[in-house]
């Protein structure tokens, strides 16, 4: 009997294992799919933080969320409609998500009784079996046999085999969701071509998955989600990490400054690196350096030398960079420095997600060491976000930070990619020669914007001192003066506030320009704080958004926005970061709410939280 298919507006699946599962394979592989069908969608890949956790354990489930929608979205969503167990852990850590009547898709494989006693369950007790799961619908299939049977002709041994399960788990979803299967088919093509057995395996078992939705006559329907309804362009699907690199390459190619970036691998954001040393066609130079403070001291090199010089890390590493940052400062040359934050503090929560660097990029530093602070708020906006610190660096001389986090790096969702020609060019400030009337150069001359000339080393007749002692103003020779000091603390200092002039005004997200409640925002709260204001908005209530991409200097129009409405709510994923710096710049007693659990805040909480205050 063929199955009815039912049209759903919105779907939220969680899939969830061990590690070894291939958890986050499966969700890229759905979401790559969902993207080509043109449906909005955002992610939320959740990684265990220890490498190699024991296997079957609660530590070691890794999970993968998908939110697609033939609306407008933008969160990977509060609750799963559907959750994809491989295991008795999996089903622990990850119950607590699922909506009452949701489905669980269980591989029955992983309920034995060692790893039951693994997940922390009550000898006895399976909740396969046990009622425990009455709420849900509960859809048990023995993956890890199946997997086997239908690769018994191959030659492969057992735990290759038991590789393929994810791909089983995968073609059953394709049938469930009415999806084709071609994209995923070239990837496995692609990824395996020299490896035929393996490749040939995995084909036979996304098939299998798909083969037994259509032949089981336990599923009775198939279920479909429309095309969204989004602005007219190219799109494609896109991770913050990935993102923030293309950023780089746009303002490497817009300036006609070749990219260096120096790095040191470090969790949430090592695939900045790893990505930009695949474009080698775009002049990008690559260095994994052997520790953070090496990485960025050759990024100052490379700007030294006239390149455009970047370096990544997360909060650990930010600490380590610290006093090279203040010597870009001193010196005055373009760096763009990202930090992709973690939990923390030390080694902290390396894989979970939070805002905790901010008082970090505006403070932490010794003397008096102001840099531009940038923040990205989704993983397409990374793009906009790096190219806008890039110019900002090399049109202003100054290092700049970048922020993201855990939560932006490794989402994903759709970006109409610009072309080259709507991006604005970069002016890089080089001075190549002595103009009429100078008789020396004066490497701390400046413009209207105190920013300084930039001159490549070796530059005939502008020869100059460089190094991390006090400059004398106008001329940069070293000076002990204490009048001279707090000149140039001030011309610095004037020189960061001065790009606010150079920035686009703050707009309104979302909402009246005045108004009852405001909910001012940066970085990956901004998801979830759109959400909930357009539902409350929706319900008649007065609510705003205001989203920060400049966080230093703020955007010079933000404290007549602020003060047009009678509460200012400001949500982080810290213990109160922006809160502190808005109520010392504005003199607004700002309300907080504040999250600092390593997972990301939902639009339901915020709704709550609003809710409080209207």
């Amino acid at each position: 009997m063929a199955a009815t298919q039912e049209i759903l507006q919105d779907v939220v699946i969680k899939f969830a294992g061990d590690s070894g599962d291939g958890m986050q394979l499966t969700g890229s592989q759905f979401t790559n799919n969902t993207a080509l069908l043109g449906i909005d969608l955002a992610t939320f890949p959740d990684f265990p933080a220890e490498i190699r956790a024991p296997v079957g354990t609660l530590p070691g489930v890794s999970g993968y969320q998908l939110h697609f929608s033939s609306d407008k979205i933008f969160t990977p969503g509060d609750e799963c409609d559907v959750l994809v167990a491989m295991n008795a852990a999996a089903l622990k850590v990850n119950l607590r998500t699922l909506k009452k009547g949701g489905k669980v898709i269980a591989n029955t494989d992983g309920f034995d009784t060692k790893n039951l006693r693994l997940a922390n369950y009550p000898d006895g007790q399976n909740p396969m079996e046990d009622g425990s799961l009455a709420g849900y619908e509960l859809i048990k299939i023995d993956v890890t046999k199946l997997t086997r049977e239908s690769l018994k002709d191959f030659t492969l041994g057992t735990k290759e085999k038991d590789r393929a399960k994810n791909m089983f788990v995968l073609g059953f979803l394709y049938w469930m969701y009415n999806r084709d299967m071609e994209n995923t088919i070239g990837f496995l093509r692609d990824k395996f071509g020299k490896k035929p057995d393996i490749l040939e395996s995995n084909i036979k078992v996304l098939q299998a998955g798909y083969n037994y939705g259509e032949t089981t006559e336990t599923f009775s329907t198939t279920y479909k989600v429309e095309k969204a309804k989004m602005e007219t362009g190219s799109y494609r699907s896109i991770m913050g990490n990935q993102s923030l690199a293309y950023g780089l390459i746009a303002a490497s190619v817009k300036s006609n400054l070749p990219l260096f970036l120096g790095s040191y691998p470090i969790t949430p954001a090592s695939d900045i690196l790893h990505e930009l040393s695949r474009h080698k066609d775009f002049g990008v130079k690559t260095f994994q350096a052997e520790d953070e403070i090496a990485a960025i001291a050759a990024a100052i090199g490379a700007s030294y030398g006239g390149l455009l010089g970047v370096t990544t890390t997360s909060g650990p590493g930010m600490a380590l960079k610290a006093e090279a940052m203040g010597l870009a400062v001193m010196l005055e040359i373009p760096l763009v420095i990202c930090n992709v934050q973690r939990g923390g503090p030390s080694t902290g929560l390396p894989t979970k997600t939070e805002q905790s660097d901010l008082l970090q990029a505006y403070f932490g530093r010794n003397g008096e060491c102001p840099m531009p602070v940038v923040a990205a708020s989704t993983p397409s906006d990374c793009f906009f976000a790096a190219f806008e610190a890039a110019r900002i660096a090399v049109e202003h001389m100054t290092p700049v930070i970048l922020l993201s986090d855990g939560y932006i790096a490794n989402g994903a969702e759709p970006w109409k990619y610009p072309s080259s020609a709507e991006l604005p060019s970069i002016h890089a400030n080089f001075k190549t020669e002595l103009r009429e009337g100078e008789e020396k150069f004066m490497p701390y001359s400046r413009d209207e914007n105190q920013v300084r000339p930039w001159v490549v080393p070796g530059t005939a007749g502008l020869e100059y001192r460089m190094g991390g002692l006090e400059k004398q103003n106008i001329t940069g020779n070293i000076s002990y003066d204490p009048e001279n000091h707090q000149a140039m603390v001030k011309i610095r200092q004037e020189k960061v506030d001065r790009v606010a002039t150079c920035i686009p005004e703050q707009h309104i997200n979302y909402g009246p320009e005045k108004g009852k409640v405001l909910v001012l925002g940066w970085g990956s709260t901004y998801g979830a704080i759109r959400s909930a204001c357009e539902e409350l908005g929706r319900e008649g209530y007065s609510v705003s958004h205001v989203h920060l991409r400049y966080v230093r200097p703020f955007p010079r129009n933000l404290g007549v926005i602020l003060r047009n409405f009678e509460t200012v709510l400001i949500p982080e994923i810290n213990n109160g970061q922006l809160i502190k710096i808005i109520r010392d710049v504005y003199f607004i007693d700002a309300k907080g709410y504040n999250k600092i659990m390593g997972v990301p805040i939902t639009k339901s909480e915020l709704v709550t939280e609003i809710r409080k205050l209207l």
